[in-house]
């Protein structure tokens, strides 16, 4: 019986550990989507919804380098969320998401600490 590529990815990250131990293995939730430039992507982000999508389009559109940026859900019974980031001239479409994510979980902390 052949492996799968999570059973695989499972052993690679056990590394050294001992039988019994228990390992938590997180596989990458942030994909690059075909057809991305450095100033313009789409990335999908698994096990993510409306609630991430809204606000990190809203953080990301307050950025004056950015051209466009969208969410979409591909269809209620996934766990995906689409999102696309066009920015103007050279600005890095990867720095913007980077800041964007930031500034949302800076966000998030203000609103913690206030209520």
């Amino acid at each position: 019986m052949a492996q799968t590529d999570a059973d695989q990815e499972m052993r690679d990250a056990a590394g050294g550990a001992e039988a019994g131990e228990e390992i938590v293995v997180e596989k990458q939730r942030l994909r690059l989507l075909p057809g991305s430039s450095d100033t313009a992507a789409s990335f999908a982000f698994e096990r993510e919804d409306h609630t991430l999508g809204n606000a990190l389009r809203y953080m990301i559109m307050k950025n004056p380098d950015v051209e466009f940026c969208g969410y979409s859900i591909p269809h209620p019974s996934e766990t995906v969320m689409n999102l696309r980031i066009q920015t103007w001239d050279n600005v890095s479409v990867f720095d913007v998401l980077r800041k964007g994510l930031s500034d949302l979980a800076d966000l998030c902390d203000v609103v913690e600490d206030k209520f």
